[in-house]
């Protein structure tokens, strides 16, 4: 089989499934605690300062971090489901060059967490939207911070489904996966940082909120390449894993 339908082949495979609406519920949910915020949340003293400016809603709307972290559970519960349920064994029969069909997998993956994050992203925005009538504001953020917003969260999204397959195609179990990738990118920066003060610029969300623009700790350039390596050093040792180990 070519690339190209390898990688509709895994698209068809994580659809067809029940994985992608749970994973939507969980977008809606986050969404409409969102939209709470903004109907009854205030500052210490009572107002509602924190959607006073553009930059002020673009903090809050922006989905980037929460991408990176949803979309590597995403990541490393499709891949490692697979092997859970022994539905990689047929895939690797089908495309007996194992390094080929784990790239694809892998795309498929990476697609599946950019589409994620894009629909945290309009679902997080319409339900704030959908909300601020309530309030004393209306929505400032412009059309090219929109369309910025947007192009972060596809981008965190699919790094950080990269980076959850890499852990999936390693450890092959799912509940293993999950907690890894949850390690990874939720309890292990915390205790990075209060080792090393100066990391905190460089863990996975702080560098997703960068390339979103709610966030100038380091670079937009940098951030990206930062979260590429996050993303590659997974998924590389996982595409080695998957050509060395057995397959089951």
């Amino acid at each position: 089989m070519k690339n190209p339908q390898l990688v509709r082949s895994e698209i068809r495979r994580i659809t067809t499934t029940r994985m992608p609406l749970a994973f939507l519920v969980m977008l809606g949910a986050f969404a409409a605690l969102n939209a709470a915020v903004v109907a009854w949340g205030a500052d210490a003293d009572g107002t509602q300062a924190f959607l006073s400016t553009a930059l002020d809603q673009q903090s809050l709307v922006s989905f980037s971090a929460n991408s990176v972290i949803i979309a590597g559970i995403f990541g490393a519960t499709a891949i490692a489901r697979g092997y859970g349920h022994g539905t990689v064994v047929h895939i690797f029969l089908a495309t007996p060059r194992r390094l080929h069909a784990q790239v694809a997998q892998f795309t498929a993956v990476a697609l599946g967490g950019a589409v994620l994050g894009l629909a945290g992203l309009v679902m997080t925005t319409a339900a704030v939207v959908a909300a601020l009538p309530s309030t004393d504001y209306g929505f400032m953020i412009s059309i090219g911070d929109m369309v910025r917003l947007l192009a972060a969260s596809s981008f965190a999204g699919a790094a950080g489904a990269l980076l959850g397959a890499g852990i999936g195609a390693v450890v092959r179990n799912t509940g293993g996966a999950v907690t890894g990738a949850v390690l990874m990118l939720v309890m292990a920066p915390p205790l990075i940082v209060q080792i090393a003060g100066g990391a905190a610029d460089w863990i996975p969300p702080t560098l997703a909120n960068v390339v979103s623009g709610v966030s100038n700790e380091v670079t937009v350039l940098v951030a990206i390449v930062a979260l590429v390596l996050w993303a590659g050093v997974p998924a590389t040792i996982g595409l080695i894993s998957t050509v060395k180990r057995d397959v089951i």
